[in-house]
């Protein structure tokens, strides 16, 4: 389960932050994982709720965003919606797709306290 390892990946970036800006703790964070990022929801939350105690994300509540996967057809020459990768092109049915949104994983928000 790579989530584990994503989940310490965060936990690193909020730690190098907290060095940075100078707070003590988390108490939210919000993430944007896209729909074609290969991640499992549920258990990347449940890899930062169980490294989370005795952290600076000890409590934190955490909130997740997930964007459609988005896609350029080289057939058409269109934008089209990409549910999973390998999935074709919604207007023409082509399978060259170059994903172009939607594959992210990102912290966009964290509220935090001294």
């Amino acid at each position: 389960m790579h989530e584990a390892s994503l989940a310490g990946g965060v936990l690193q970036l909020v730690d190098d932050t907290a060095a940075r800006e100078g707070f003590a703790r988390v108490t939210l964070l919000r993430l944007e994982v896209g729909a074609l990022a290969g991640v499992e929801l549920r258990a990347l939350q449940f890899a930062l709720e169980a490294i989370a105690p005795g952290t600076r994300l000890a409590d934190a509540r955490f909130e997740f965003d997930e964007p459609p996967g988005q896609a350029w057809c080289m057939g058409c020459a269109r934008s089209t919606p990409l549910a999973r990768r390998g999935d074709a092109c919604t207007h023409c049915g082509d399978y060259r797709v170059q994903p172009t949104g939607g594959a992210e994983l990102r912290v966009v928000e964290m509220l935090v306290e001294d």
